[in-house]
């Protein structure tokens, strides 16, 4: 199986947030389980994946580099005992493409063995790592989840609650944990629940398919599409703030942190969660229908046909299309499995890259006015290919309509994205990007429309990348690469909490 390389890159969108699972099942096969959720998840992250399970005295991980059904076989699956698992698909936020970065990460602590997943971007890692390593800490990643996994080993506290409760008060970002010792799973969920993490119960009996010795069991991951394959029944999300344990005497959750302003990502709805998702008792592809209907009446031409580019704003040129009376049609085919090789692409072949990942269908679109529909448009590189390849199809005018208002900053909350320089609605006016792309007309979706699509009050969620209104305080200039780097300039910081002086005193 591959253990280095990376996929193909040939859109230049969104990179996505990571993808976690997690199994608390006595007497269940909880690898394959987690497995098969992970996959589900595949979405969220194509980086790396991994496993980690316990069996109430050891922990045993595997994780490599690529697709999950790269990383995984039989073999790896029959090396995973246990009854408890968590896993993850990752796309990198902090820390580079690979190995060591790979997730679950495992550390040995004062409290015994760890293994910790995790979605999101803390915001305060690098002063953390920093105050850790001047007390004595070994890192051997880049990544800001080591730094959450070395406070949680060794924390203080009675219990996990406790531990975990200390940890929590002390971290700052966007987050969803899932962390596994030899007996016991967890879960924590940032205050402001930026990112979403649902709570399901496995039926008792081995409904689940995965076979089951009458006890139902439960499942924790970052969407309900990960539950719908797995026959789960989804109970609730897990609560900004929230913290959720599953051991021996069941599910308990306590709520650590004070929840703060819900900053739940809009992206979640116009890109990152598959369709079939839940995510606020709304179901997704009804949403990003409605958003293509906001559309249509925000931006209305006359045109031919309606098209989306797959996958993600096929549901909105389905409501555009309702909407405006333009019929739908399939115009742009995707190859699906363009990003999913090690196999590199020559230059000649990268300068044709939208090229590989999408083919226009000639004889529908030519000699067509097209209503063309997209999620977003982030640096403003794959967006003229597409129009482009259009025209060259025989496309006779394209009007491009897109699901989001124009995104003019970054993200620092999980989104692996560019920089502000980088965003080219940060630089030029609606007009002028209309020019760069190509396209006859241009029209983004209102902050007001879009809200009117998901029915929900615009203070309800993060639109950072909108408005540039973050949630929480945040570092302007944070660094994805920030611990591969040469060593810190400016001295050492001071240690942040009296909970990491107690450390250090300890030892």
């Amino acid at each position: 199986m591959p253990s280095t390389g990376q996929t193909i890159a040939v859109h230049s969108s969104w990179r996505e947030k990571c993808g976690v699972f997690g199994v608390y099942a006595p007497g269940e096969d909880v690898a394959r389980i987690t497995f098969y959720g992970i996959y589900a998840l595949q979405h969220r992250g194509q980086e790396s994946a991994g496993i980690a399970t316990a069996d109430g005295r050891n922990l045993h991980v595997r994780t490599g580099m690529g697709l999950v059904s790269q990383v995984f076989d039989e073999a790896d699956l029959s090396y995973l005992p246990g009854h408890i698992a968590i896993g993850h698909t990752r796309y990198s936020t902090t820390g580079s493409t690979r190995i060591e970065n790979a997730q679950p990460l495992r550390v040995d602590g004062a409290h015994g063995a760890l293994a910790l997943a995790h979605n999101g971007n803390l915001v305060n890692a690098d002063i953390l790592r920093y105050s850790l390593e001047d007390v004595g800490y070994d890192f051997t990643t880049s990544t800001d989840t080591e730094v959450v996994a070395q406070m949680l080993a060794s924390a203080p506290g009675a219990d996990w609650p406790e531990r975990i409760a200390n940890v929590m008060r002390i971290i700052s970002g966007a987050y969803c944990l899932l962390g596994v010792t030899p007996k016991a799973l967890f879960a924590m969920r940032d205050p402001y629940g930026v990112r979403p993490l649902c709570l399901g119960k496995l039926p008792a009996g081995g409904g689940s398919a995965y076979g089951g010795n009458g006890r139902s069991g439960f499942v924790v991951a970052s969407e309900t599409c990960a539950l719908d394959h797995l026959g789960a029944e989804f109970l609730r999300e897990v609560n900004p703030g929230e913290a959720v344990i599953m051991d021996d005497d069941g599910l308990r959750t306590f709520q650590v942190v004070e929840p703060q302003k819900d900053s739940l990502c809009v992206f979640e709805y116009i890109y990152f969660s598959r369709p079939d998702s839940v995510l606020r008792d709304s179901l997704i592809y009804p949403v990003r229908m409605a958003m293509g209907r906001e559309l249509a009446r925000e931006h209305p031409v006359e045109a031919d046909l309606v098209i989306g580019v797959p996958d993600s704003a096929i549901a909105a040129a389905t409501g555009y299309s309702h909407e405006s009376g333009i019929p739908y049609a399939e115009g742009l085919v995707k190859n699906r499995y363009v990003g999913r090789t090690f196999i590199q692409p020559d230059q000649r072949l990268r300068d044709v890259g939208v090229y590989l990942k999408f083919n226009p269908l000639k004889q529908v679109i030519s000699g067509k006015r097209l209503v063309v529909v997209d999620d977003s448009i982030v640096r403003g590189t794959t967006t003229p290919k597409v129009v482009d390849m259009l025209r060259r199809a025989g496309a006779r005018e394209v009007h491009l309509r897109i699901c989001s208002p124009p995104i003019r900053n970054p993200c620092y909350f999980g989104i692996d994205m560019a920089t502000q320089w980088e965003l080219i609605a940060n630089k030029k006016s609606v007009e002028e990007v209309r020019e760069h792309v190509g396209a006859d007309s241009l029209g983004y979706l209102s902050i007001e429309g879009l809200m009117r699509a998901l029915g929900q009050r615009e203070d309800s969620f993060c639109t950072a990348c909108f408005t540039g209104k973050y949630p929480m305080p945040v570092q302007l200039q944070m660094d994805k690469l920030v611990f591969e780097r040469p060593a810190r300039e400016g001295g050492k910081p001071e240690l942040v909490t009296a909970a990491w002086t107690w450390e250090r005193d300890r030892r």
